[in-house]
């Protein structure tokens, strides 16, 4: 029998029936890249640069239909499978070397029900795609901060973004899915059909299946919303490091504010609070006032900002193509051993590094803990430093200073992390993900995945 041998390259390392290459185009209505075609090294790169593997295969999905077909072929081929929507995951486990890439980004079409206020997108929507949907009919629901992200892996995971406080995370609004499992079946699942698999995909990532299409319950937002940022000098960091801890933790719900220290090309050091008011104008006006007061602020941007402009905000600082770094932890609060740690760690930071504070709390905190996989409902803050660079050969400078500063953060951690912000990080920080829900995931994976199939991911192991 003829094969096809699909690269020369190690990490392909697969040499394919050639005949079954051709069976897999006949059965999709979709694109199949393989090594050496004109679009393979388009099709294997990721948002984070510093990645670079070689798939055998990457198969765009154009239809649910494709991914049940993508689904058998990797079956039988005993092929490793990687999961890509928006490729947004730091450590590029959206694709693989010598496996199969099932590729839904180009499975776009959304409904948007005004009257229920329900969307049903298909999973390769990015943020900003949603948004402009829903934003049409004045609705939302809770999604990320980079209009570039995946709506698919950003809702598995968790789902923080700006509303959160107000309506919960992304998993927490969602309604139903429906989801291609290990053994190719295409499943509704929801609070009333397959409801134990409702409840691992609700912040349990990609360990279950691949979803194909996500139905959102939608809230009044916008179309203007009081929101932007102030800055401050370096030199008075500490002083308002001091104040965001005390304005945030009486923030109301309606008010989500993240900060940030951060370092511009030029070396320059600040700290920068940002503020979105999900509620009236003249309320949010009222409501943010004291944080323009307070200080000598460098800079004030806060105004009344349309809400697909709020979302799209840092799109331009996290472009494609970058080198990216970052280690993640909670924290419950912001004690003053911990300002002055972060600010000794800081000092020495690499040009164009972060250190976020990203505000959880609020309606997230009052969902109990065992209602879905997502554990750290007590968070109040979301603590990493981001590296961002260009040149392979700083991979090391960078990637030391991320991780000496979460080193220097841990006595100050809850010990709880976002399954979304992990990298290649191990066993442990998936638990620390999973907490106390992760005996009951095992035992899902056990059902729907026991040969554990989809593993390129934040691993949930089938229980033994």
């Amino acid at each position: 029998m003829s094969t096809l041998m699909l690269a020369d390259d190690p990490r392909v390392g697969r040499v394919l029936q050639a005949s079954e290459i051709a069976r897999l185009r006949q059965a999709i209505r979709g694109d199949l890249i393989l090594p050496g075609d004109a679009g393979y090294d388009r099709a294997r790169r990721v948002w984070n640069g510093m990645v670079d593997k070689r798939p055998a295969a990457v198969i765009y999905c154009a239809q649910a239909g494709d991914v049940v077909a993508a689904v058998g072929f990797a079956r039988s081929q005993n092929l490793l499978v990687a999961v890509r929507g928006g490729g947004h995951n730091v450590a590029g486990s959206s694709v693989c070397d010598g496996g199969l890439v099932i590729d839904v980004s180009r499975m776009k079409r959304i409904e948007v029900d005004p009257v229920r206020r329900i969307a049903r997108a298909e999973a390769g929507m990015n943020l900003g795609e949603f948004d402009a949907a829903t934003q049409a009919h004045g609705l939302a629901t809770t999604m990320g901060v980079n209009g570039d992200t995946g709506i698919s892996g950003l809702t598995l995971g968790g789902g923080f973004g700006k509303l959160g406080r107000k309506y919960g995370l992304s998993c927490d609004n969602l309604v139903a899915v429906e989801i291609v499992t290990a053994d190719g079946r295409l499943l509704r699942a929801d609070a009333a059909e397959n409801a134990d698999l409702f409840w691992g995909i609700r912040g349990g990532g990609g360990n279950f299946g691949i979803v194909t299409t996500f139905e959102y319950k939608l809230h009044p937002v916008g179309p203007l919303l009081v929101a932007g940022s102030v800055l401050h000098r370096y030199d008075d960091a500490r002083e308002a490091m001091r104040f965001y801890r005390a304005f945030s933790s009486e923030a109301p719900d309606e008010l989500s504010l993240d900060a940030a220290l951060v370092t511009a090309p030029t070396g320059e050091r600040f700290f920068s609070i940002s503020a979105c008011y999900i509620g009236p104008l003249a309320e949010g006006e009222q409501i943010v006032q004291p944080l323009r007061d307070y200080g000598r602020p460098v800079e004030d941007r806060i105004a009344p900002v349309s809400y697909l402009e709020i979302q799209s905000a840092g799109d331009s600082i996290f472009p494609r193509g970058r080198r990216y770094y970052w280690k993640a932890q909670f924290m419950r609060e912001i004690t003053d051993q911990a300002i002055d740690t972060l600010l000794a760690a800081f000092a020495i930071a690499p040009s164009e590094s972060l250190l976020v504070f990203q505000q959880v709390g609020g309606a997230i905190s009052r969902v109990p803990r065992t209602e879905t996989p997502y554990a750290n409902r007590d968070a109040l803050y979301d603590c990493f430093p981001i590296s961002i660079w260009d040149d392979p050969a700083d991979d090391e400078t960078h990637i030391r200073w991320a991780r000496d500063l979460w080193d220097a953060m841990r006595p100050f951690s809850t010990g709880g992390v976002y399954a979304n912000n992990l990298g290649e990080e191990g066993v442990d920080r998936v638990l620390a993900a999973y907490g106390e829900n992760y005996p009951r995931l095992a035992a899902l994976k056990n059902k729907y995945d026991p040969t554990n199939f989809f593993r390129q991911n934040q691993n949930v192991r089938p229980a033994p």
